[in-house]
């Protein structure tokens, strides 16, 4: 271990603190007047009693009404129409058994819904999608409001299913916490080839039952997603937060090891019930928050935690900002390439030396706080093993010294980059965040013309007609979360691509939200504030002049400051957008979200304010 912490990771945690101080308290106020001895649900009225355990076997219903083992409350976003979550469906009745084992009971609390944003990208759908982490929040509230567990198991995995799960579970920080991943799917077609044959189709080279196939050999089966966006962007921040078992996060489904890791948190979860003080609150620190941060950085995780960590942390009572990220940033290194920062997926990842290997490296260097308080105890440095199988089961042994492949993996003495590659850009458009870990170099200062569109159809629609043969910045405005929800533009990055692949500079400033997947085109996404919120974004006119400048970390539009308060601000008719497809039921979260620097979450706007 290293003998100090960097200095910059030692002052964000500071003043994190600092401004954190009012919410923090007000925080801990709720989670330890909600904390107990005993079990939660010992003294409950016999009608109350009866009802929650009327349905469970004659066993589990004397335990439970003896009112002395724990009893773990599931939260669960089992559905089989996303591959992810598909493993989830027996997990329950396996929990069951682990805990009759252990002499306690298990119940699922509540299902969650769980979208898939690689279904919807770019259809009306994936206008509910950020929304749903919202939702996704409230329905692991109503599931725990039964208020009958001692420890709750979460099991989901994808975009906005673990920071919905993490922000309804802290409402419930008196309880100890364990999330349970499912693992990533097993290789198939590669990203880069995935990748190839997208821009070949959007250049009309291949028709669409060619990119049909290679999209079914990429995405083929039980599990993640393999490509590093946020799915496993989630599941490398459970773990390095300490949150889930150690080398847990990618393992594949259906694998004797991947079981034996369901049973083995189903014992966390047990022991961590009857630890005093053990609630999920109290572990998540302003250091874990910052430990999440950092392993975003070093991996070149998803651009969407910039808002999903934000409001994860809100629920917390700790108050983060982009310059927090910015500024750990500039000095936590690039480890790992995975697509689309690399070509290799998560499966190669784990075969490198994975989360283990990571967290020690970064810990040998300050880059870690190590003194956190995990599931399995105190001290981040648990967290350098990996779970294998001997002989009497479930073991951890340390990970091997060196990278088992340092094009994938590399130590912290030769990183990939010195930086991690998530920077802050300022300007008079506002704030925006930026991922430049696959953008190359001479691609990461574009000046050029604007190009304004209101909606990315309208963008690809001048694609398609020849109309983008040229230099220009594409400016998406009405993408934010007041507009209509903040959808993921993904659709955008194979035509963006294929240009820059010409040689013309190009780039995207919006203000919506990329795939957590963003890629090699340069995008200032989730410009703050929104068009609709009176952002200067809604002032900008085709043919002017902009500078996208990642080195310098500038936003800029060439317009005098009299000249742009001149103007009027240009915004369609959104009325289209409100409606069908369940959108007019989300009324009431588009006129209520926080800013994108302040997580965008309509349950966050006034609470503990």
């Amino acid at each position: 271990m290293a003998e100090s912490l960097h200095p910059t990771l030692v002052d964000v945690a500071r003043r994190i603190r600092q401004r954190s101080e009012r919410t923090r308290c007000a925080y801990l106020e709720v989670v330890n007047r909600a904390a107990r001895p005993g079990p939660y649900r010992s003294g409950m009225g016999c009608a109350n009693a009866a009802h929650a355990y009327a349905a469970m076997p004659g066993p589990d219903k004397l335990l439970l009404a003896q009112e002395r083992q724990p009893n773990l409350g599931l939260i669960t976003a089992y559905n089989d129409m996303l591959s992810a979550h598909k493993p989830y469906e027996h997990y329950p009745e396996r929990i069951r058994q682990a805990a009759r084992r252990l002499g306690v009971s298990a119940q699922v609390a509540g299902g969650v819904p769980a979208m898939c944003d690689g279904v919807t990208q770019g259809e009306a759908g994936m206008e509910l999608s950020l929304f749903s982490r919202d939702v996704i929040a409230m329905a692991t509230a109503v599931g725990l409001s039964h208020n009958v567990f001692d420890a709750a198991m979460f099991l989901g995995v994808c975009d906005k299913i673990v920071p919905g799960m993490l922000m309804g579970a802290l409402h419930f920080g008196h309880l100890p916490a364990v999330f349970v991943p499912a693992g990533p799917m097993t290789s198939g077609l590669s990203n880069d080839e995935k990748s190839r044959v997208r821009q070949q189709y959007a250049r009309g080279l291949v028709d669409r039952a060619q990119l049909l196939a290679a999209e079914q050999a990429a995405y083929h089966g039980a599990g993640t997603c393999t490509f590093y966006g946020t799915a496993n962007s989630n599941q490398m921040l459970m773990e390095i937060m300490g949150l889930q078992l150690p080398g847990s996060s990618f393992v594949n489904p259906g694998t004797r090891l991947r079981d034996a890791l369901t049973d083995a948190a189903v014992e966390r979860a047990v022991a961590l019930s009857r630890e005093p003080g053990a609630g999920l609150g109290h572990q998540i620190t302003a250091e874990v928050i910052v430990n999440g941060m950092v392993g975003l950085l070093a991996t070149g995780g998803s651009t969407n935690h910039t808002l999903h960590l934000v409001a994860m942390a809100r629920s917390a009572g700790w108050v983060i900002n982009w310059e927090d990220f910015s500024d750990l940033s500039a000095c936590v290194p690039l480890l790992s390439r995975i697509y689309p920062n690399g070509s290799a997926d998560v499966n190669h990842f784990h075969a490198a030396g994975g989360m283990g290997y990571l967290i020690r490296e970064l810990l040998s260097v300050g880059l870690l706080h190590d003194d956190v308080l995990t599931i399995m105890g105190r001290g981040l440095h648990r967290y350098t093993v990996e779970p294998w199988l001997d002989q009497a089961g479930l073991a951890w042994r340390d990970v091997p010294l060196a990278s088992g492949d340092e094009d994938v993996l590399r130590p912290a003495s030769r990183p990939f980059s010195p930086d991690g590659g998530l920077r802050l850009l300022q300007g008079n458009l506002g704030r925006a965040v930026i991922k430049v870990s696959a953008v190359r170099t001479q691609n990461r200062v574009v000046k050029a013309p604007a190009v304004v569109v209101n909606d990315q159809k309208e963008l690809e629609q001048l694609f398609k007609q020849g109309r983008l043969e040229r230099d220009f910045i594409a400016v998406v405005r009405c993408q934010g979360p007041q507009a209509n929800g903040m959808p993921e533009l993904h659709k955008l990055t194979p035509l963006l691509g294929v240009l820059q692949d010409k040689g013309y500079r190009v780039a995207l400033v919006t203000d919506g939200r990329m795939s957590g997947a963003s890629g090699k085109v340069p995008a200032a996404i989730h410009v703050t504030p929104e068009a609709v919120a009176g952002g200067p974004i809604a002032k900008v006119r085709d043919g002017d002049l902009l500078t996208l400048d990642c080195e310098a970390q500038r936003l800029y539009l060439d317009v005098s400051e009299s000249a742009l308060a001149a103007r009027d601000a240009q915004l369609p008719d959104l009325a289209a957008y409100h409606q069908g497809i369940g959108r007019e039921l989300f009324g009431l979260f588009r006129a209520s979200p926080l800013l994108a620097e302040e997580g965008a979450s309509p349950l966050l706007a006034g609470y503990l304010r």
